[in-house]
């Protein structure tokens, strides 16, 4: 028994480090990208990289916590009072994220350009388009 237990506890260990392992690699890919892509300089990166980096923390922080939130409704006894107070937690978090892309558009402006700011989306739905193909040609439909 102790024996299965270890071999579980090293499998799913394994398992983890393959998977963060897996993140890493991508969000090393996505870095070289996007500094690439948007040609950003050195001193450019040094600035953008911490700002992009704690936009993309607190936002899927505030996607986490939605996810979360509609899981917990149950459609089954849901009242229209619950409804109601549930759709107006959606406008405050809506609010709270519209607030963050302000806060990241306003910080990064002070360190890029508005034209790079604006080829920052169309770079990374590029990447995203990229890796889901990439996902798609190594058998995972």
């Amino acid at each position: 028994m102790k024996t299965l237990t270890s071999l579980l506890f090293i499998l799913s260990f394994s398992l983890l480090t393959v998977a963060q392992s897996n993140r890493d690699k991508i969000k090393t890919l996505k870095i070289a990208y996007i500094t690439e892509k948007l040609n950003l300089s050195e001193k450019e990166a040094q600035k953008f990289w911490p700002i992009y980096n704690n936009f993309e923390d607190e936002n899927s922080k505030l996607r986490s916590e939605a996810y979360e939130a509609r899981k917990k409704i149950d459609f089954e006894t849901l009242t229209e009072e619950k409804a109601q107070q549930i759709l107006k937690e959606n406008r405050y978090k809506d609010n709270k994220r519209q607030d963050l892309e302000n806060e990241f558009f306003t910080n990064l402006a002070k360190v890029i350009s508005a034209k790079k700011i604006i080829l920052l989306h169309k770079i990374e739905d590029d990447f995203k388009r990229k890796m889901f193909d990439e996902y798609k040609k190594r058998g995972h439909h």
